[in-house]
C-alpha cells in the first residue's frame, strides 16, 4: 500500500500499490489545478502540464518520467511531475500547484 501526503492540503490518502496520483488525487478532493488548469486541462493525458506537482519526500517511490514528462518538464527540477503520468508505489509527500 501506498500513502500519499498532500502537504498543503494536510491530507493523507491511502492507496494501492502502482495508483495513479493524478486520479488519487481527484478521488479525495485534492484540488490540482490552478484556474487556467481547470479550464485547459488534458484530463491526464499528459499535454498540458496543468496537473504539475513537487515531490517533497519519496521520489524513489513513483514511476519514472514519462516521454510525456521529459518534454513538459525538461526545464523544471528534477523533482517536478506531473500527477497524470505518476504511479504511486510507496510513500510520498507531495506539494500542489509549486511554483510554476
Amino acid at each position: 500500500m501506498a500513502n500519499i501526503k498532500f502537504v498543503k492540503e494536510n491530507q493523507e490518502i491511502v492507496a494501492a500499490d502502482g495508483a495513479n496520483l493524478r486520479q488519487k488525487a481527484l478521488e479525495n478532493g485534492i484540488d490540482l489545478y490552478t484556474l487556467m488548469g481547470k479550464m485547459m486541462n488534458c484530463g491526464g493525458y499528459g499535454q498540458c502540464g496543468t496537473c504539475l506537482v513537487e515531490v517533497v519526500e519519496g521520489m524513489e517511490n513513483l514511476s519514472p518520467r514519462t516521454e510525456a514528462e521529459k518534454q513538459k518538464l525538461k526545464k523544471r527540477p528534477d523533482n517536478y511531475r506531473l500527477a497524470c503520468q505518476t504511479s504511486v508505489n510507496g510513500s510520498v509527500s507531495i506539494n500542489t500547484k509549486p511554483k510554476r
